[in-house]
């Protein structure tokens, strides 16, 4: 019997060292697309770190230079990421200059490898901060790369990453610790102010063009708004209406003919724009960003 107890806990003793040397999943963002080999390198770069690592990535196709919307991609995927996930964020147009290079780490235990410049905006929002620490390059930069100043994505962020993903480092080996706030860029928030529903348009649904806002269904309900009501639309981009009409609310695209225009609630649960197999933003030039912001009320 003790041979038995002993097998069985040197069993237990065995998986528990297993699942702590587990690498996390390593996942990449940046907006450097996949016409060259930058994604390639990076990738090579988390391989060197460690051959074991699981690497995924968000998208390569952030609009170059966009932060927002680098900052809101992130925001959609890491939610569906288990706790533990690295992700390696690079939309970088300061690269080089005084920005810091940091990993934030989300109450949700998320990891963020970025340069601090708006990018951790609706993460630090939306998942909250439990810590930030600034990159020691020192110790945390690929070797012989320190005359290297325009690609930061693959020389600090992939090889930091890859570093905390794999064990090689703790989130306390990433260097110092910082005040727990980050460069925030400023929006919209969704409100309710006199029987008016105001937000952001954060995004688009680039492959429909389709319009995503940031309000949830929520504040819909506090106006009685319900579906097959009539929706009072004006949307604005910095400040000067663009757009302005009543549109049906319903459930779906079918509910309306085609090349009629909709709203209703995408995928995220966030009231949205459409036209049946149509484009609402290109019909209509409307798009996204930090300077788009949209403001829904029930029709008279």
């Amino acid at each position: 019997m003790a041979s038995y107890r002993l097998l069985f806990v040197l069993f237990v003793m065995i998986c528990s060292v297993t699942a702590i040397g587990q690498p996390r999943a390593l996942v990449f963002q940046s907006d450097f697309g996949l016409k060259d080999g930058a994604v390639s390198e990076m990738r090579g770069v988390a391989f060197s770190v460690s051959p074991e690592l699981r690497m995924f990535d968000i998208t390569h196709e952030i609009p170059a230079y966009n932060i927002w919307e680098g900052a809101y991609r992130l925001y959609q995927a890491a939610p569906y990421w288990p706790a533990g996930t690295v992700f390696v964020s690079i939309i970088d147009p300061g690269v080089g200059s005084e920005r810091k290079s940091v990993v934030l780490k989300t109450k949700t235990g998320h990891y963020i490898v970025t340069p601090d410049n708006g990018t951790l905006t609706l993460v630090a929002e939306h998942l909250g901060i439990e810590e930030v620490r600034e990159i020691d390059e020192a110790k945390n930069r690929l070797r012989n790369s320190g005359k290297s100043y325009t690609f930061h994505g693959r020389d600090v962020y992939a090889y930091t990453g890859a570093r905390l993903a794999s064990g090689a480092i703790s989130f306390q080996e990433v260097g110092s610790k910082l005040n727990p706030q980050v460069v925030r860029i400023d929006y919209q928030k969704p409100v309710v102010e006199n029987g008016v529903v105001k937000g952001n348009i954060p995004v688009l649904d680039i492959q429909y063009g389709n319009v995503w806002t940031n309000i949830d269904q929520s504040l819909l309900d506090k106006l009685g708004i319900k579906i097959k009501d009539k929706i009072h639309v004006t949307i604005y981009h910095e400040g000067k209406s663009v757009f302005e009409k009543d549109i049906p609310y319903v459930n779906t695209f079918a509910d309306v003919a085609i090349g009629e225009n909709m709203s209703y609630m995408n995928s995220l649960l966030q009231f949205s724009l459409g036209i049946n197999q149509g484009s609402f933003s290109e019909k209509y030039k409307v798009y996204s960003g930090a300077a788009w912001s949209i403001a829904v009320a029930k029709a008279k």
